[in-house]
């Protein structure tokens, strides 16, 4: 399945898989799913899911799937003095439209969601 959606007036081309499809199907209630930019001393992407996923800019891509995009960045570079995840913050970028991905992959496998997104257009 695919669908292409408006985030902060840019196109981002979500696709999901058949087994993907299938679990959406069986919920109550839309997935929520967030493509994070993460920047830090690092830059780290991540794709959340449900009650891990907080974005405000987010988009129905179908009845049942829910996305968003956030970038944040960690309150401090120290990441020897953070146990497990460092805390994060909203990061104040001037254009977030920018930095919005293209193209996003959603799948189910093992009883798990997988989820990876890509800043330009390129093939996995």
């Amino acid at each position: 399945m695919q669908k292409t959606i408006e985030i902060l007036g840019k196109k981002v081309l979500v696709e999901w898989s058949a087994s993907a499809d299938k679990k959406l199907q069986s919920l109550s209630e839309p997935l929520v799913v967030e493509m994070e930019l993460y920047f830090s001393c690092l830059i780290r992407k991540s794709v959340r899911f449900g009650s891990n996923a907080h974005s405000v800019n987010s988009t129905l891509a179908a009845p049942r799937l829910l996305i968003g995009f956030r970038p944040v960045m960690t309150k401090s570079c120290r990441l020897s003095d953070v146990e497990g995840e460092p805390p994060l913050e909203d990061f104040p970028i001037v254009r977030p439209e920018a930095f919005v991905p293209k193209r996003l992959l959603i799948d189910y496998r093992g009883g798990k969601w997988k989820g990876e997104f890509f800043l330009e257009n390129q093939k996995k």
